[in-house]
């Protein structure tokens, strides 16, 4: 049926959505530890992905599993040659999660389909809800959506571990699946009209504001690098301190210029933080011989990121110089970044504007699914507010009337893109 034709506009029912949403947080949860374990090809995470299918089911979508264990249910449109409109996140956690990060955007994929087949609509293109596998990188990237965009090489399947070295190949074994079919998993960049995200801040910004949405204008790239700083252990006591090569004190000088070269160097976008480090031989009466630390830089501006690469490069070369320290760096990851399709926002905004909702357009400090996506298909996220700031936590959480509205923002959406596609500008 048209949507010219309709008399009533479909809605959101956030009841149903509540209930969805207590069921999803009971798998996976850790009564005495508290939050979600539902890493990724863990058993928690695939019986969260068996009881996202029987959902699908129910509602009578077609549902389809993909080489890379991703899971979409489909709402057939009227025109089988029309590209598809994806639209979904993730159901896998990091370790003691919340109960949004990801869950959200899939819950309310599905939601808006449902609320779409109960108010008669059968759109021309098809839409699919998409749960994409691993998207917290329990093997290093972002298994699931990195397959549907051609990301995925046969040496992923054979060299991709966890921390603890288990192979991504052998935990697919374990769960009955053969991990080559992930290479089978790539789809048409043709097939595809678009991709959305629903999905919290994960930060203070929407918050603090006491904004209901936000609209994601670009996702972060960013770079992490492994860090070693040789010196010469030594003993605290004896030996003085200008004949010192202090390895600690060489991090430490480091850490202290990141201010100033994110300052120089960088935009207001840019972010730059050392989240682990470890001294050598680690003992409090001798002086650290090795120091070895992470980076994690990130800007939503390519040369903004090579620039500050270089920028750190050179920081770590001059100290290491004037205290006689010994450097070497591991390039552990790189995601560029990408801008979201202004269209798609623009049309988001217009959404937005006539519902009365309060909104910005804003960057994404965090990488997501769309970030692949983004590479093979126009795609565009929006953001929720987290309640605090607190994500990756189970203090996570976004009040209920923020979820509503960006559902129901989403679902408006959805509708239009359904019947007439994508817009122009």
């Amino acid at each position: 049926m048209s949507t010219e034709t309709l008399t009533a506009e479909p809605v959101v029912q956030m009841e149903r959505f509540r209930e969805r949403l207590k069921e999803l947080s009971q798998i996976g949860l850790d009564a005495e530890q508290g939050g979600l374990y539902r890493m990724a090809f863990t058993e928690g995470d695939m019986e969260g992905r068996a009881w996202l299918a029987r959902q699908m089911e129910e509602i009578g979508l077609t549902v389809e599993r993909d080489g890379a264990a991703n899971i979409s249910g489909r709402l057939e449109g009227t025109d089988p040659d029309a590209p598809v409109i994806l639209v979904g996140s993730h159901l896998d956690t990091v370790p003691c999660a919340g109960t949004l990060d990801g869950s959200l955007g899939v819950l309310a994929g599905l939601e808006c389909v449902q609320a779409m087949k109960e108010a008669g609509i059968q759109p021309k293109h098809s839409i699919e809800v998409v749960s994409f596998s691993d998207e917290e990188g329990r093997f290093g990237g972002m298994f699931g959506s990195q397959s549907v965009a051609g990301q995925v090489t046969p040496d992923t399947l054979h060299n991709a571990r966890d921390l603890n070295g288990v192979k991504l190949a052998d935990v697919m074994e374990r769960q009955g699946m053969d991990p080559w079919l992930a290479l089978e998993a790539r789809r048409d960049p043709q097939s595809l009209l678009c991709y959305l995200e629903l999905h919290i801040e994960q930060g203070p910004v929407l918050d603090t504001a006491r904004e209901q949405v936000g609209l994601v204008e670009d996702i972060t790239g960013l770079f992490k690098w492994g860090i070693t700083l040789r010196g010469e252990a030594n003993h605290a006591g004896t030996t003085p301190m200008e004949m010192r090569q202090d390895a600690f004190l060489g991090m430490a000088e480091f850490a202290y210029q990141i201010p100033r070269i994110l300052e120089e160097n960088g935009s207001e976008r840019s972010r730059a933080t050392v989240g682990k480090a470890e001294l050598f031989p680690g003992s409090a009466n001798t002086v650290p011989g090795e120091a070895r630390f992470s980076l994690d830089v990130r800007d939503t501006d390519p040369e903004v990121l090579k620039e500050l690469a270089s920028q750190f490069r050179r920081a770590l070369s001059a100290i290491a110089r004037r205290r006689q320290l010994m450097f070497e760096f591991t390039v552990e990851s790189e995601i560029e970044p990408v801008a979201c399709h202004r269209p798609l926002i623009n049309l988001l905004e217009e959404k937005a504007r006539k519902s009365s909702l309060s909104y910005r357009r804003m960057p994404s400090g965090a990488a997501h699914d769309a970030q692949i996506m983004a590479t093979i298909t126009p795609t565009v996220m929006l953001f929720t507010p987290s309640r605090g700031g607190k994500s990756h936590s189970p203090a996570e959480w976004t009040s209920w009337d923020d979820i509503q509205a960006a559902s129901q923002l989403l679902l408006d959406t959805l509708v239009v893109l359904g019947e007439k596609g994508l817009p122009n500008s």
